[in-house]
């Protein structure tokens, strides 16, 4: 995530060097003092270079590895290695020596749900589930046929979706204001060979764009009916999810609360026992998922949508690519390492998700909620989708909209505004408030002019 205009410097200690803490480190590094921790001295060494920030090889859950850290002063500490009771551990040993933030990434929902049950449990003050956040992130996805992002604004009033408009789309020819016939949603951006366009009425959209809107979630899904009209999910529709993993679980046990009855494919017998036990609305198959003959039987070919959540990279793109070969209109895979996201992409896979992304970002995005309440970055940081609460006084109140687009230099589209918890739709005559949600999208480049003005 993009933080230039951050303005409050802060010491942060994050304990695992990994793919997630290597980007954590790196978002913050530019605002902020940061120690990384890793037990690995070569990884250690190899990342003092890579981004500028001091590091320190050693345990980080010992309390002589944070002294030398100075988690005593620290206003944050993330631990955030591949292993849970490393992490807890370490935000346990924190406590002990000063009274920073600490922030814990763990894949296991028994330790959110027990974080969840007692405030302040294993010396936690934020905790990240990685499984659940990426079950999440699936589901959202599911929901809005042709979206390859989904973002929730102001407590879930406001969505951002991004789509990808198909040829033969119904969207595809039309204008913008064509396409918008959505009294609560905003065109705010277009993306086409890669570069941004903030759109006006009589933008074109062309098969091969992303759109992307703002606005109520029934508008949103509306707009993503409209996109593709056949691809709504419902109660009949089917959707197979390949590997009982905890995503997996966790993405049937989300469709489930959604009334969709997903068919779960798992290999090992003890654990299609318990998937089927604990997902009265799923049907749980026994079977290894590689078997094309298989998939075959199963009319996997006839499936809506098939998400692969396996134990393995490799055995997610095997699936992935006989899914599609068998005709799978949408397949969404799970994708351990960040370096493949490409790959997958790249051979004709929809969507790719993977959760040390996700993770990442969430925790980033959590670190800057004093200055935005809620960040989402599109198309490798062209733009980011940020939501401002305003204050009494600030650049952005007392003017209608069109007033504060004409006199700025700065690119950018307000996508929806809150209001006392009531959604309000902006127009050019609209006249912002203090205490306003205001949801807008900004060029990266003009972010720090906008944010200074909130």
């Amino acid at each position: 995530l993009r933080v230039g205009y951050l303005v409050v410097p802060m010491h942060v200690v994050v304990i695992g060097a990994g793919e997630v803490g290597t980007s954590i480190a790196g978002s913050l590094a530019s605002d902020h003092e940061v120690v990384v921790v890793d037990v690995d001295p070569d990884r250690a060494e190899q990342l003092k270079y890579e981004i500028d920030v001091l590091t320190i090889a050693g345990d980080g859950t010992t309390s002589d590895i944070q002294t030398a850290a100075d988690v005593g002063r620290a206003d944050m500490v993330i631990a955030c290695t591949d292993d849970d009771q490393t992490n807890l551990v370490a935000c346990g040993t924190a406590k002990t020596l000063g009274d920073g933030f600490t922030i814990a990434r763990v894949k296991s929902t028994d330790f959110l749900r027990t974080w969840q049950g007692n405030e302040g449990a294993f010396g936690v003050d934020f905790m990240v589930c990685t499984d659940l956040l990426t079950a999440e992130n699936i589901v959202r996805v599911i929901g809005l046929p042709a979206a390859i992002d989904v973002d929730p604004f102001a407590s879930g009033l406001v969505q951002m979706a991004e789509f990808e408009i198909a040829e033969g789309s119904p969207v595809a020819g039309q204008t913008v204001s064509e396409a918008d016939r959505f009294e609560s949603l905003t065109f705010v951006g277009l993306f086409r060979d890669g570069e941004l366009t903030i759109p006006r009425g009589d933008t074109g959209i062309e098969a091969g764009d992303r759109a992307v809107v703002i606005g109520s979630p029934e508008s949103v899904q509306a707009f993503a009916t409209d996109v593709a009209p056949e691809a709504t999910p419902d109660e009949a529709d089917d959707i197979v999810i390949v590997g009982g993993s905890e995503i997996g679980y966790q993405t049937a046990r989300l469709l489930g609360e959604r009334e969709l009855r997903p068919r779960v494919v798992e290999k090992d017998q003890d654990r299609a026992r318990w998937l089927a036990e604990q997902l009265p609305k799923s049907v749980v198959m026994e079977h290894d998922a590689t078997d094309a003959e298989f998939l075959t039987r199963e009319n996997v070919d006839d499936s809506d949508i098939v998400v692969t959540a396996l134990g393995s990279d490799e055995q997610n793109l095997l699936v992935a690519v006989l899914a599609k070969r068998l005709g799978v209109d949408r397949v969404i895979a799970v994708v351990d390492s960040p370096d493949y996201v490409t790959v997958f992409e790249e051979i004709g896979i929809d969507i790719a998700i993977n959760p040390r992304t996700v993770t990442a970002e969430e925790i980033t995005r959590f670190t800057y909620e004093s200055v935005a309440e809620n960040i989402a970055v599109l198309e490798n940081d062209q733009a980011e989708v940020l939501e401002l609460e305003l204050t009494e006084g600030c650049g952005l109140t007392g003017r209608p909209i069109s007033d504060i687009v004409a006199e700025s230099d700065a690119r950018f589209v307000i996508g929806a505004i809150t209001r006392n918890h009531q959604l309000v739709t902006p127009r050019g005559d609209t006249v912002l408030q203090a205490g306003d949600h205001v949801i807008l999208l900004v060029e990266s480049d003009s972010v720090g002019q906008i944010a200074s003005m909130a």
